[in-house]
């Protein structure tokens, strides 16, 4: 690439994080009455006061105004230590430890349960708040959950965790992330956002514990959650690794190969850092070959023979093909990965970006028109699952990368 045009696609993510992004949420997604941030944002900025508050938006919001307060200034400080309060304050379990799943807009718990998912943001969250602020407090936090995760959630006889525990890290019948996913022991969704805690955590704590479930979790996601034979994530587990259906997720098969690289990365093992980078490669070439539009998108999910299922543009999963394609021509410099990732955030700036209210639209048409909240319920600016995590870090990710 000219360097040329490689620093004029720096500028353009670092202008739509600075200018869009992040300035979205410090306007519109904070409650001054109540503390906190709004649990709901509509397409046409109407807030929700009486919306409930996902562990997911928080702790998500407390990492992306952690990094940003990290890598691009002070400024960002305020929203950050925001974030880290109303968790301590609101959805910290003062008796049992970890996070509730879910308040109400007034920051009682209405699911009290601990979907290991979000303990894992946490973590995430507080090893990225202790990395920009040096706050003591927030790494033990992280390392405390840390223990949580593995006393509660860790499988020793067939490896990996578990998916949720009761408020007092009971047994539970009902272990869905959400009303879309199976009722599974185990899933792809739960395990790559534990690797992903624990990379962030091994950044500040070189606990050798972590260290050999990390590289322990590595192994298991290659050898039972990657079909090595397809390059794509299986989706649901028993208990045994034995898949529960036969769904491929594009956008989680790109996130995950470069997340899986990083994690290896910062593992520090060569011989098991050359394997993950292997088939991450091999992971990317897939979502090119079978999820790729014309229009440079990426469609959401098909089933195992190829066939869509689901070829909408999700917003997500468009930010995760710009940083896992570019990752896997970092890799291996075949250009056509290249060529991917710069077309991906083209399509980003044209069609995801809303010029109007600003943040992204949540969902799109295969043409690439947006939908609205009465068309679809996952149609919003900010919501229990629409953050500013994956565009934040997208950009977070590129403008590093493209330094290099």
């Amino acid at each position: 690439m000219d360097p040329a045009v490689k620093r004029h696609w720096e500028w353009r993510i670092r202008k739509e994080l600075v200018d869009d992004i992040l300035p979205f949420w410090m306007r519109y997604a904070v409650d001054a009455e109540r503390g906190g941030f709004h649990g709901k944002v509509d397409c046409d900025l109407k807030i929700d006061a009486e919306a409930p508050r996902s562990a997911v938006l928080n702790t998500r919001i407390l990492w992306t105004y952690s990094a940003a307060c990290r890598l691009l200034g002070a400024e960002y400080r305020a929203m950050a230590d925001r974030a880290w309060n109303y968790i301590v304050e609101k959805f910290w379990d003062k008796e049992h430890g970890g996070i509730y799943w879910m308040l109400d807009a007034r920051g009682n718990p209405v699911s009290d349960r601990k979907q290991i998912y979000a303990q894992a943001f946490c973590a995430y969250a507080m090893a990225e708040y202790y990395r920009a602020t040096g706050e003591a407090e927030s790494l033990a936090r992280a390392r405390r959950l840390f223990r949580l995760i593995e006393e509660h959630s860790y499988e020793p006889v067939h490896k990996g965790y578990l998916e949720a525990c009761s408020r007092d890290w009971g047994a539970l019948e009902d272990l869905r992330l959400s009303e879309k996913d199976l009722n599974s022991p185990k899933s792809m969704n739960t395990h790559l956002h534990v690797l992903e805690a624990y990379t962030n955590l091994l950044r500040v704590w070189r606990d050798p514990e972590l260290l050999a479930r990390q590289k322990e979790l590595l192994e298991v996601t290659m050898s039972h959650i990657v079909d090595g034979a397809t390059g794509h994530f299986r989706m649901f587990f028993d208990n045994q690794w034995n898949s529960l259906t036969d769904h491929r997720s594009f956008g989680h098969d790109i996130e995950g190969s470069w997340l899986m690289v990083e994690a290896a990365e910062v593992v520090g093992d060569r011989a098991l850092l050359e394997a993950v980078r292997k088939l991450a490669v091999k992971m990317a070439q897939a979502v090119y070959d079978e999820a790729l539009d014309q229009d440079g998108s990426i469609f959401y999910e098909a089933d195992s023979k190829g066939r869509l299922i689901d070829a909408n543009k999700h917003w997500w999963a468009q930010a995760e093909a710009v940083v896992g394609f570019y990752n896997a021509w970092q890799i291996s410099g075949k250009a056509h990965f290249l060529d991917a990732s710069y077309r991906a955030w083209e399509y980003i700036e044209e069609k995801v970006v809303d010029r109007t209210h600003g943040e992204w639209h949540a969902k799109l048409r295969p043409d690439g028109t947006p939908y609205k909240e009465e068309e679809d319920a996952d149609a919003c600016l900010a919501g229990p699952w629409k953050c500013p995590y994956h565009n934040s870090r997208a950009c977070y990710e590129m403008m590093e990368r493209l330094k290099e």
